[in-house]
């Protein structure tokens, strides 16, 4: 989270609505650019709806609007943007606007049913990306239901690729099948016939669906289509049998219901590549007007080691062979120039650059990230957890990943002593955590792979945790931030909270004391401080230090206390974002984000796991953990 002076907005142009033509003809658009009706501004994050299927993902808000998604891919161009000041939109709602919203997942998946209640009905669309997706086609599934009384319906389909640039162009009906281009991409959507076309691109309808009945629409956008459209109830089918493969049950967890929630999060962000996206969307502020606006759409390989490590607490599910075959891919190509983050596909991130959009109220719109091209030591230690976690209880450890763990070995013996970015990616500086984190995963994997090598592997490890002692440690006992920052940071407590170091309880017990005295504000922890300031007028606690908090409080009571506050600070669908502002109460940065849902995954498994022996405060490994008493159960 690098900080970034903010760009100038731009200001929106007028929008003039044009003639419709004969909705027998095919339709012509008018140049790029932000003419036509005016789309209503954003809702509050805690009000979307993610929809994934592993290679893209959309939001959808209370109206049913979707107003994020890119295609083909994540980092690919958005064909819907509103959300950050783009033009166009894909809504299905009641035309009656008197009305209530609702709206939940279906169990265990990112299938999501939005609902409103009328002055004379009940309507619900059921939403979806289809399973198993396409890497080159995004099928959006919807499926109109007449819950209560007759549905009357409207459709507005308003695709704009290039982030809003280039309207539908070349629109055509054929057998009730609407068909027609965005930028490079092309566009079918069934189920809406009756639809009218205007000049600039835009189809509307109002469907009309008898109680007790359903209508589906099925939208699909791609670099390529195939020649006839797929049928609903198949889409349906295979992507309900899809999401029942895919997430675990955890019904012996507490929070059931989260953590499979949590899990669907990750595997709908989880390519086929193995590749994990931090987040499905960019730009979304931290703090209104603070500059710190990220494109998190790309896989940063400490995130996809924590989402590895939260499942591998769990058992041997494919997210972790996928994130252990992915992050061993780049440490195998890049060695001691691993990057931090990558595109799903494992090629570069592109540099940032602004958009020309207004951006979400107090964001910017900034697309690509400068964090691809740093230097992050902590990451070979997140990396190499990950491998004793899949190799020690697991046995997930293929002929790569063991190459691999003697490419970041060697990678640390020959780095470790440089200062880098850091977890929290500000500028480069001696970081203590940087050096923990190494510490942490070279002890872990000594265990995990005796025989040959492990000797010199704990020995490193000493090493340098003798020298963070002598640069870092502060005369009372406690971590300080940096060699050159006496600060207290959460991040100390990370490489605690998993048992990866070498059992020093006064130290860790001084730390954390430190970081709730300092960092801690109604069951919420802050990274850092910013400055003299009081703590959230920088930015909102970090949910990731919360979830870390409740792994590393040994007070059992205490743990699910942290537990319980942070993983109530979503909003109604139950995503988390990055931080939470505790005093608006509400969501801040990109949307979802992908390793706090992983904490939370991972708080499921410890906290209600049974004790671990000879482990400090904190757990110890994948699987260790103590008992949770109160936690609740879900069903």
């Amino acid at each position: 989270m690098t900080a970034h002076p903010e760009e100038d907005h731009v200001t929106r142009t007028d929008r003039r609505p044009r003639e419709q033509p004969d909705p027998g003809e095919p339709a012509t658009a008018p140049p790029p650019g932000r003419t036509g009706p005016a789309e209503p501004g954003p809702w509050a994050l805690r009000d979307y709806a993610l929809l994934a299927d592993g290679e893209r993902g959309a939001l959808v808000g209370p109206r049913g609007d979707v107003v994020w998604m890119c295609a083909p891919r994540w980092d690919g161009d958005a064909v819907l943007s509103p959300l950050i000041g783009g033009r166009g939109t894909y809504l299905v709602t009641p035309e009656d606007p008197w009305n209530v919203w609702g709206g939940s997942y279906e169990d265990g998946t990112l299938v999501h049913t939005g609902r409103w209640v009328l002055p004379d009905g009940v309507v619900e669309c059921r939403e979806a990306l289809a399973l198993p997706a396409d890497p080159g086609r995004a099928v959006l599934l919807r499926r109109v239901l007449a819950v209560r009384g007759t549905a009357r319906v409207r459709v507005r389909l308003d695709l704009r690729a290039g982030f809003g640039a280039h309207p539908l162009t070349g629109l055509r009906r054929d057998a009730g099948v609407w068909t027609a281009r965005t930028g490079g991409l092309r566009v079918r959507l069934a189920g809406a016939a009756e639809a009218v076309p205007d000049r600039d691109g835009v189809l509307e309808a109002v469907l009309t669906v008898a109680a007790g009945d359903a209508h589906d629409l099925v939208l699909e956008v791609g670099d390529r289509l195939p020649e006839r459209p797929p049928g609903p109830a198949a889409l349906w089918s295979s992507t309900a049998a899809a999401w029942r493969d895919a997430v675990p049950p955890y019904e012996d967890r507490p929070a059931a219901r989260d953590a499979r929630l949590a899990h669907a999060v990750l595997h709908g962000m989880t390519s086929a590549s193995g590749g994990m996206v931090a987040a499905a969307t960019t730009s979304l502020p931290e703090r209104s007007e603070a500059g710190r606006n990220y494109d998190y759409r790309f896989a940063w390989v400490r995130d996809q080691c924590y989402a590895g490590l939260a499942v591998a607490a769990h058992g041997p599910h494919p997210l972790l062979d996928r994130s252990v075959r992915f992050t061993a891919e780049r440490v195998l190509a890049d060695g001691p120039r691993l990057r931090p983050a990558y595109a799903v596909d494992g090629g570069p991130v592109p540099p940032e650059r602004p958009l020309g959009l207004p951006g979400y109220p107090g964001g910017s719109d900034r697309v690509g990230n400068r964090a691809g091209s740093q230097f992050q030591l902590d990451t070979y230690g997140e990396f190499l957890q990950l491998c004793a976690a899949a190799a020690a209880r697991l046995d997930r450890l293929d002929a790569d990943a063991h190459r691999a763990v003697g490419t970041a070995v060697r990678a640390v013996a020959e780095e470790w002593d440089r200062p880098d970015a850091g977890l929290w990616e500000t500028h480069d500086a001696w970081w203590t955590h940087s050096r923990l984190a190494a510490v942490a995963g070279l002890h872990r994997i000594a265990e995990a792979l005796p025989g040959p090598g492990a000797a010199d592997r704990a020995h490193l490890a000493d090493r340098i945790l003798r020298e963070t002692e002598r640069r870092c440690l502060r005369p009372d006992g406690r971590w300080r931030r940096a060699a050159d920052d006496d600060r207290v940071d959460a991040a100390l407590l990370v490489p605690y909270a998993r048992g990866g170091l070498p059992p020093e309880p006064g130290r860790e017990e001084r730390t954390r004391r430190a970081v709730v005295g300092a960092l801690a504000q109604e069951g919420y922890v802050y990274r850092f401080r910013h400055g003299d300031g009081p703590l959230g007028e920088a930015e909102g606690a970090f949910l990731l230090c919360g979830f870390v908090m409740a792994l590393a409080d040994p007070d059992p009571v205490a743990a699910v206390r942290w537990f319980e506050r942070n993983r109530a600070a979503c909003g109604p669908p139950g995503l988390l974002a990055e931080e939470y502002d505790v005093g608006q109460r509400q969501l801040r940065g990109n949307l979802p984000q992908a390793f706090v849902h992983a904490l939370l995954l991972e708080c499921t498994a410890r906290l209600g796991a049974p004790p671990a022996s000879g482990t400090g405060s904190g757990v110890s490994g994948a699987g260790g953990g103590r008992a949770a008493p109160g936690g609740r159960k879900e069903p």
